[in-house]
Formats: structure tokens, C-alpha cells, sequence
């Protein structure tokens, strides 16, 4: 209700909503956002209550319909983010409220979907198992594991798509030539409004972006292996701890989507620019030929894709191994 509330408030007042660079939402998308959320509203209200299979449909096709609009609209959290990371600033303060609520509805939307879902098949709202007996005691935690080597191997595989990118960032910041690009010019054009980590990363040889990438390499890492289920022995004081299973999960759910969806769309965009399908982009400082552009945005989606996809399939990796079930309850099979 208070995403609506705050869509018709932008739209009635002529506020400008970036959802990209230079480009803003028009009122009547604000509008029908807000009525798209309180129809997922009621949604959500009605799944808690028991009803007819009319009504569970409902409820279920408005949850799928208002889930994936929503979604899309978190597609700029990871640029907000590393923008903020590296104190660069952000263009639009609104546009970043915008990719927020669309976080936060997407995310709820998501926990009520899967509740209803578990409700529906009779499964433990707790623990979402099915077992007999009370579901309010402690809850068993599996032992700490790796992922599957098939997991690993298509993780390792999809984080290669960041090389032709991270390559060709780290030839300019370093002053060499790529794809068209000087490295002298690459330099002077992105120095321009750069904070301060920005500058020192640079002056290193490393982009703040590929930094940013580096980190998410981490989380991969750690969605793999034991140590992002137990803390290990560098942590200190945490040292043999269990990590709490949403600490990894909730960064990796709401970047990997996001930069899946924007991959996608580079990966998909690029190729058609080239065939003449869709307009090329024109050239501007400091890429001086449209093919350069062309192939640094399928060099991109390439980037965001593979990290984004690895993170989604890291995840749900690490969300089956470390699944806790309620450790009093009997398991029971479910009917047929």
C-alpha cells in the first residue's frame, strides 16, 4: 500500500523518476505501478485465509503477474550500489527510492509467494518440510558442505563471461589501447566527478567496477565452499561460528537477479545493434567507432550475465545445503 501511496504522490506532483540514464518514468507507468501493487496487496492478503480454488488462483496469478514487474524494476541496484560504495555519487535520488521500494515489494512478494505455496502443499511453514508434529521447536542445521562439482564447475564456467570485460577496464586504467579506446583518453573521461576511492583504485591499475566484480567473485566463493558456512580462522573472534544462512543469501538474491536480467539485455541488444536490427549507438568520448561500443556492451552483458546467473546458481546451491528442518518433528511422505 505504501509503494502505491508513494507512485500516485510522484505521479500527482510531476516528480521525475529516473529508471535509467536520462530517462524517467512517464505518470500513467507510475500509476499503473501503484495499481498493479495493491492488486499485489490484496493478493497478499488474501493467501492468508483459506479459500476456494477460484479464489487460490486468484491469488496465485496475481502474485506471478505483479512478481516479474517488479523485479525488472530492480535491475539498477547494482549500479546504486557500487556508486555509493565508491562515494561517486548518484544522479537521481528518486530513482534510487524507485529501485529500493521495487526491492523491498519484490522481496516481500516473494516470501508470501513461497508461503502460500507451503501452506497449499501442506508443508511445515517453518521449517517448509512435510513431517508431523509441532513445527515451533529448535530447528537442525545440516553440517557444513561444498556445493556439488557439477555446481562448481558451471559456477567457474559462468564467471569466465567477466574476463573480455575486466580485460578491457584494466587494459584502459592501466593506459593501453582496446576495442578503439585510448587508455589516456578512458582515464581522463572517467577521472571527471570520480570520488576519491575511485581515483586511489585507478591509480593501482584496477577499476572501481572490476573491484566491485572482485567482490562478488568473494560471495560466489563462499556460497561454494565451507567457509561461507562457518566462519573461518582469518575472522577471529568469529572464528567457528555458524554464518547465518541470509547473510550470503540476500546479497546474491538481489544482485544476481538484477545483473541477470540487465546481462541479458546487453547480450541480447548488442548483437542486434551490429545486424542493423536495432540502431547503433553513437560514438562518444572516449570510444570513437560505434563497433567499439557494440562489442564493450556485449563484453558487458557478458560480465553481468555470467556473475549474475552464478550467483543465482551458488545460492540456490547454498540454500539446499544449508536448509534447516524443525529437529523434533517426524518427516512424513507427502501424498500423492
Amino acid at each position: 500500500m505504501s509503494y502505491a501511496a508513494v507512485e500516485v504522490t510522484w505521479a500527482a506532483a510531476g516528480i521525475t523518476v529516473l529508471w535509467k540514464e536520462h530517462s524517467a518514468y512517464a505518470p500513467a507507468v507510475q500509476l499503473l505501478l501503484a495499481a498493479l501493487a495493491l492488486l499485489a496487496g490484496g493478493a497478499c492478503l488474501a493467501s492468508t485465509r483459506t479459500l476456494a480454488r477460484p479464489g487460490r488462483v486468484a491469488v496465485a496469478t496475481a502474485l506471478i503477474t505483479a512478481l516479474p514487474v517488479f523485479v525488472v524494476g530492480t535491475v539498477g541496484l547494482p549500479i546504486y550500489f557500487v556508486a555509493l560504495a565508491t562515494l561517486s555519487g548518484i544522479e537521481s535520488a528518486t530513482g534510487l527510492a524507485q529501485v529500493l521500494l521495487n526491492t523491498a515489494g519484490s522481496a516481500l512478494l516473494f516470501l508470501v509467494g513461497w508461503s502460500y505455496r507451503r501452506r497449499l502443499r501442506g508443508d511445515c511453514p517453518r521449517c517448509g518440510r512435510p513431517h508431523a508434529g509441532a513445527g515451533d521447536g529448535p530447528l537442525a542445521h545440516p553440517a557444513a558442505s561444498r556445493a556439488p562439482r557439477r555446481t562448481r564447475v558451471a559456477v567457474y564456467l559462468l564467471m569466465c563471461g567477466l574476463l573480455p570485460w575486466a580485460g578491457a577496464k584494466t587494459i584502459w586504467t592501466l593506459g593501453g589501447n582496446a576495442l578503439g579506446v585510448a587508455g589516456d583518453d578512458w582515464q581522463r573521461t572517467t577521472s571527471v566527478g570520480a570520488s576519491g576511492p575511485s581515483k586511489a583504485t585507478a591509480s593501482a591499475g584496477i577499476d572501481v567496477t572490476v573491484l566491485a566484480a572482485m567482490v562478488g567473485i568473494f560471495l560466489l566463493l563462499g556460497l561454494l565452499y565451507v567457509w561461507g558456512q562457518v566462519f573461518p580462522r582469518w575472522t577471529l573472534f568469529l572464528s567457528g561460528r555458524r554464518v547465518p544462512r541470509l547473510l550470503p543469501l540476500i546479497p546474491a538474491w538481489l544482485t544476481g537477479i538484477p545483473l541477470t536480467i540487465y546481462g541479458a539485455f546487453l547480450i541480447v541488444m548488442a548483437p542486434l545493434m551490429a545486424a542493423g536490427v536495432l540502431p547503433k549507438i553513437k560514438p562518444s568520448p572516449p570510444f570513437t567507432t560505434s563497433s567499439g561500443i557494440t562489442w564493450f556492451a556485449e563484453f558487458g552483458g557478458l560480465a553481468f550475465a555470467g556473475l549474475g546467473i552464478g550467483l543465482v546458481v551458488a545460492a540456490r546451491s547454498y540454500a539446499a545445503r544449508t536448509h534447516p528442518v524443525c529437529a523434533g518433528a517426524t518427516a512424513t511422505e507427502r501424498p500423492e
